[in-house]
């Protein structure tokens, strides 16, 4: 009797866990394309005395007198752009770890951007991963923000999660340990960032609105800040490629989009992982944000 109740115990547990986490997206994308080292395929761009290799990953970290942030030393019209990152620990609040694309050196005021950021966080709370895109202006003063938040399912600062971008003419989209988690389909050209991005990594202080708001702002008694980055993917059609290059696949098919199964692992993210979708913001001007109209 004890026998069947210790295997129904664990049966009950595996249930439990199962249900909090997602199902296989049948499909793994960061294993399609080739791994490289930071220095193969990007630079420091500021702080540089606040980034160090550390076996093969390279940290960097925020302090009470800079951050730091890497670039790419290309810029990109489409790919796959991925790395395993590993967040720190503890009060992190108003820090902002993030991996992007973006193009703002090159049209300032007027820029694309696809994001990654992690919002740092007290306490006993998780970190919240936020996603967005701009598309033309963000930086005039008429920033449109495009965020989609998540908790994810798993604590970020036990080891590393692969995270990554998938920009194709098609759609955009995000993806955690391979699950997609957002798709933001080309739904026109005015919604859509179609000049070439370069590829970021950065921490910084964003105490004005990273955690709560600006609720709660960086304490420097926690310093320094850091995060991990390694097994950097970067794979796609260059600026300089020929008009022919073919865009990256996500996604078992050559064209692109999404499998059933990954739609369905998709899916059960945002049923138990979405915090805030702007589309669904009643405070939002959507006049601003066209394609949440359908």
């Amino acid at each position: 009797m004890a026998f069947f109740l210790s295997l129904l115990l664990i049966l009950m547990s595996s249930s439990a866990n199962a249900a909090y986490w997602p199902p296989s997206p049948g499909y793994y994308p960061s294993s399609r394309f080739r791994s490289m080292s930071f220095y193969e395929g990007f630079r420091n761009l500021w702080g540089p005395e606040h980034q160090r290799m550390d076996n093969n990953a390279l940290a960097i970290w925020l302090d009470r007198n800079s951050g730091s942030g890497f670039k790419s030393v290309r810029p990109f019209r489409s790919g796959y752009f991925g790395a395993s990152i590993k967040l720190q620990r503890g009060y992190t609040a108003g820090v902002i770890t993030a991996f992007y694309l973006s193009n703002n050196e090159a049209h300032p005021g007027y820029h694309d951007e696809v994001d990654i950021e992690f919002l740092g966080t007290t306490f006993g709370k998780p970190y919240t991963l936020q996603t967005n895109v701009y598309i033309r202006g963000s930086g005039d003063g008429r920033i449109i923000g495009r965020e989609m938040k998540f908790h994810l399912w798993f604590d970020p600062t036990q080891g590393f999660h692969h995270y990554a971008i998938l920009w194709s003419p098609k759609d955009i989209i995000f993806f955690v340990d391979d699950v997609p988690i957002r798709r933001y389909p080309r739904k026109s050209d005015a919604t859509f960032p179609l000049r070439p991005m370069w590829v970021y990594g950065s921490i910084w202080d964003a105490s004005s609105w990273a955690t709560e708001d600006g609720k709660y702002k960086a304490d420097y008694r926690y310093q320094p800040f850091v995060g991990s980055y390694t097994d950097f993917k970067a794979t796609g059609c260059t600026a300089y490629a020929p008009r022919w290059c073919r865009p990256v696949s996500a996604s078992p098919f050559p064209s692109g989009g999404l499998s059933s199964r990954q739609r369905m692992a998709m899916s059960w993210v945002h049923s138990h992982a979405l915090v805030y979708d702007y589309c669904r913001d009643q405070k939002r001007d959507h006049s601003l944000t066209p394609e949440c109209w359908g």
